[in-house]
This record gives structure tokens, C-alpha cells and sequence, in this order.
């Protein structure tokens, strides 16, 4: 999730404060560390960065596509960011501890692209659930895996938002895993005092999904920034969607350690606690 941001007086102000983009190394460098083979992807008016497993091309089985947060909308509480690329991706980091076939795949602007034809901070801002991202996300899935591959969507923090939303227009969806995700916007940006993300949709005030697609929602029981009573009465919504919320784990920690065991399901569930 993006820093805690402050209501502005208008977006405009901030957007005086834009800057040029210069995209930092980091998550070229994990992928690389990790063996991914990085590209691009053509979306709807956009371009993804994209990181593959080896195993992604086996079209056999299920693809996992992992959706990161938000990264860094805004470098201060009234600075937006010249790039909103995640310094420290933790989904990224998840998808490097996951054996199946994996893809990550970026949303629109970021990773160096923030000053592409049709880029605005809007997009990485207000509108970061906006219909122009999902729908050029959309089209990038559609595109990296066919229409009938199924698609196993996994979504960290804000990218849990965006799973729930692809999901919705996506017909090869099998499965929605979201971790730490503030599935309601309203709610959340209420909590932070945040600039309501007036052109975003939000899954909460979405119908749910078709009852085949399967859900996993987990909070961390120590989290502040995304509570579990904000994702809570989403998965309630949902028909046969689980919530879990795991004791000790916070924003961040201890997703990365736990992953394996989290995506093989072979925790106890006395153990996740609820």
C-alpha cells in the first residue's frame, strides 16, 4: 500500500508537484536473482511489465498471476510520486517462493512507464482500480494466457483489489487468492483519512463474484494498515468465499516465510486462527 496520504484539497494541487519518471532497478533485480524471465505484454492503451517463471509456459496447468500493491502513489503526504513502482515488491517475492506455473503482471504506468502516451498520475492515484487499468489489464491476461488456460488470480494489498476485479470480467478465472487487500475502498480510505479514490471501482459495491469461482481472502491479525474488518464483510459477500485471519502476521510480515505452505494448504487451520 502507498504511504499514509492526507485528503488534498484537489488533485490538481498535487499534480503540480509531478515530476519525471526515472524507474528504479529493484524489481528487475529480484526477478533476475530469483531466474524470471522479465518482458512486456500489451494491454488496452497500455503496456505491463511482466516476470515469468520457468515452469509458466507448461500450459497443462493452471496459471497463477500475481498482482502487486500499490507500490508509491505518493512520495509524501502532498507529493505524488514520479513513479509509483514498489520499491520492495512483495508479491513478487511471493510468486519466487511458488513452484507452479507463475506470471507477474504490472498495472498500467508503473515500472518505468509513468510518462508513456496516455499516463497520468490519475491512473496510479484516484483511479488506481480504475476502468482503465483493469480493462488493459484485462486485455494483458487475455493476451499471456488464452481464453481457456484457467487463471489462478493472487493479489497482495491493493492487488487483492484488482484480482476482484479481473475476476469479475474474466471468463478462465478457477480461483481468487487475496492477501492483506483492502477490498473496500470506502471503508479503508475512511480509516487513513486518504483522498477517497473517487475514480476507482470498488469491489465492495460489486456484485460477487459466480459462485464457481473459488475465493481465499487473508488479513493479518496484526495488521494496521489493512485491518481484517475490512476485508471481512467483502469475503462475507462472496458465495463460498473463506476468510482467514492469521495471528502474528501483520502488513507485511510473515507472508513471504509462510507462502509455501499457505499456497500447498497444509497449515492447520487451527493454526491460521480465524
Amino acid at each position: 500500500m502507498s504511504p499514509a496520504h492526507r485528503r488534498l484539497p484537489a488533485l490538481a494541487l498535487a499534480l503540480l508537484l509531478f515530476g519525471c519518471a526515472s524507474p528504479p532497478p529493484e524489481p528487475d533485480a529480484l526477478a533476475a536473482t530469483g531466474g524470471l524471465t522479465a518482458g512486456w505484454v500489451d494491454g488496452q492503451a497500455f503496456r505491463h511489465r511482466t516476470y515469468r517463471n520457468a515452469a509458466a509456459d507448461d500450459a497443462r496447468l493452471p496459471l497463477h498471476v500475481y498482482l502487486e500493491g500499490d507500490g508509491l502513489p505518493f512520495r509524501t503526504p502532498t507529493r505524488i510520486s514520479a513513479d509509483p513502482t514498489p520499491r520492495n515488491p512483495l508479491a513478487l517475492r511471493l510468486m519466487l517462493r511458488d513452484p507452479a506455473p507463475a506470471v507477474y503482471v504490472s498495472r498500467p504506468c508503473y515500472h518505468g512507464e509513468a510518462a508513456a502516451p496516455g499516463c497520468s498520475p490519475r491512473l496510479w492515484t484516484t483511479g488506481r482500480y480504475g476502468e482503465p487499468v483493469v480493462a488493459s489489464m484485462a486485455a494483458a491476461l487475455r493476451r499471456l494466457a488464452g481464453p481457456e488456460r484457467p487463471l489462478v488470480l493472487i493479489g497482495y494489498s491493493g492487488g487483492g483489489v484488482l484480482a476482484m476485479l479481473l475476476a469479475a470480467r474474466l471468463d478462465n478465472v478457477e480461483r481468487v487468492v487475496t492477501v492483506a487487500a483492502n477490498l473496500d475502498l470506502a471503508r479503508w480510505t475512511t480509516l487513513h483519512g486518504h483522498t477517497p479514490l473517487s475514480a476507482s471501482l470498488d469491489p465492495a459495491s460489486a456484485p460477487p463474484l459466480p459462485a464457481h469461482i473459488a475465493q481465499l481472502h487473508l488479513a493479518g491479525g496484526d495488521d494496521r494498515q489493512v485491518p481484517p474488518w475490512i476485508s471481512a464483510p467483502v469475503a462475507a459477500q462472496q458465495p463460498g468465499a473463506e476468510h482467514r485471519v492469521l495471528r502474528g502476521f501483520d502488513h507485511r510480515c510473515c507472508w513471504e516465510g509462510a507462502w509455501p505452505a499457505l499456497m500447498d494448504r497444509k497449515v492447520h487451520p487451527a493454526k491460521l486462527g480465524r
